[in-house]
């Protein structure tokens, strides 16, 4: 035991500063230690202050590397920044609110987010760029539509491996369902969907789009009892907004073509063939 210690010192001894501090993946450290040593030494600072600036700027490499990690993990389609959205544009939303729901204190307590509003009104837009606050704070978040979800889900119970899936699904703090009123699903699929929302309910945090009231939710799970518990989990402990406004697209192509004299309202033809 004691000659294959002192074999490992031995090979320890042989590696330089550079390979010692790459093996303990301290990465700007072994890049920069010699930069940083000689500028201090110029700057006449201490060695505490040396190790005290090497330390921060391993730690924000670090920080960096795990929010590009969780940025790409959470699968957002597009770039979208709460600066670009227009909050007063909607009636009723508060931007305190927004600003307090982007800090991701409702992650801990496991509580809900469903975003309702008519197409255009700006749901997706607001759930990816909530998303990307919550990854900047080191948050495990997904992003999937509805669609997709249920596809998957649905293949996992073919393959007897549903429970396996909602289980890696739970690593994620938050999961966002856009548009999960756009497909008219099958009683099979809206069954294994509800097992999801089930398992996640109280336990881990869940952000919802829709078109669609509750009150049209049978749509979506068909049967009156399912609709009601599944209404029931994500209400419980919930944050809801509306967003009440004309379709975004719909009112720049309005001011884009008014400004030409024209009109974007679909013409009705009257002739007859």
């Amino acid at each position: 035991m004691k000659k294959q210690y002192a074999h490992e010192n031995d090979s320890v001894a042989q590696l330089n500063l550079t390979d010692m501090l790459k093996s303990l993946s301290l990465q700007y450290f072994a890049n920069d230690h010699q930069k940083l040593a000689e500028l201090f030494e110029k700057e006449r600072k201490s060695h505490i202050d040396y190790l005290r600036e090497l330390t921060i700027r391993e730690t924000d490499r670090r920080s960096n590397m795990r929010i590009e990690r969780l940025m790409k993990q959470a699968k957002l389609p597009r770039t979208k920044v709460l600066a670009d959205f227009e909050i007063g544009r909607i009636s009723g939303l508060s931007p305190a609110q927004i600003q307090r729901l982007s800090g991701g204190d409702f992650i801990d307590l496991h509580e809900n987010i469903l975003i309702f509003g008519n197409p255009g009104t700006g749901k997706t837009h607001l759930s990816i760029a909530l998303a990307r606050e919550w990854c900047l704070l080191g948050r495990r978040v997904l992003f999937t539509t509805a669609f997709q979800l249920v596809q998957e889900l649905q293949i996992a119970q073919k393959e007897s491996r549903l429970h396996i899936m909602i289980k890696k699904l739970d690593w994620f703090e938050v999961l966002i369902i856009d548009d999960i009123s756009y497909i008219a699903f099958e009683r099979e699929e809206t069954d294994v969907l509800f097992q999801l929302l089930s398992a996640r309910y109280e336990m881990r945090s869940v952000v919802i789009t829709s078109n669609l009231p509750f009150g049209k939710w049978g749509k979506i799970f068909k049967d009156d009892m399912t609709t009601a518990a599944a209404i029931d989990r994500l209400v419980h402990h919930s944050e809801i907004l509306e967003l009440n406004a004309e379709s975004y697209r719909m009112e720049k192509a309005r001011n884009k073509v008014g400004k030409k004299g024209g009109n974007i309202e679909p013409k009705v033809s009257t002739s007859t063939t």
